[in-house]
């Protein structure tokens, strides 16, 4: 890395197979086949910024914003031992990109140590973990990096997920707010993320 972060963004895993794969970079595979949004990240951290979707864009150019705002990003699971190319019914799994099935399906996971990484770079004030905690599996990966940050004084918090599983607490809070409605799923996502975000 050629500057010091200020800023760490945790994801969860990012398989390296199947085929389709398509992502260059950390939340790269924003479009699914058809060509919809299918993960709003680009989207929704350069519009906090006051700058405009890099959805769009290449990685050499969401790099470059990360240089710039000092932001590093990694993910939770660094590979799956279990996980079996050869075995169908993992590929389809893991082609789901689905936490949930991610967590409950494989035994053999092997973390990330981010507590090593803060511990690394102590420019590192603010660490995000893109998805919530509400599962055992998450919860406990999480913890140590909400043990750490409360000990060293960092600013740990959990955004709402920029995938399409936000779909979910969107309609809620239309069906909640029929006099506040948000009506593109990506500016919700952005309002949720404004309200975590240390500025």
């Amino acid at each position: 890395m050629d500057f010091k972060p200020e800023i760490l963004i945790v994801g969860t895993f990012n398989p390296a197979w199947p085929a389709n794969n398509q992502a260059q970079w950390f939340y790269g595979r924003t479009h699914d086949q058809h060509g919809n949004v299918n993960n709003n990240f680009w989207d929704v951290l350069p519009r906090l910024y006051g700058e405009n979707s890099l959805i769009n864009s290449t990685l050499v150019e969401w790099k470059a914003f990360c240089k710039r705002h000092k932001i590093a990003i990694t993910d939770l699971i660094e590979n799956i031992v279990d996980a079996n190319e050869e075995n169908p019914e993992h590929v389809t799994i893991l082609s789901s990109y689905n936490d949930k099935s991610i967590a409950e399906v494989f035994n053999e996971h092997v973390p990330n140590n981010i507590v090593a990484l803060l511990q690394n770079h102590p420019t590192i004030t603010n660490v995000y973990l893109t998805r919530g905690t509400g599962e055992t599996f998450w919860r406990r990966l999480w913890r140590p990096v909400v043990q750490y940050s409360n000990q060293n004084g960092l600013n740990e918090k959990n955004l709402l997920t920029p995938s399409g599983y936000a779909f979910y607490q969107h309609g809620a809070h239309n069906n909640q707010n029929p006099n506040n409605q948000i009506a593109l799923l990506n500016d919700f996502i952005l309002t949720k993320w404004q309200n975590e975000w240390h500025f």
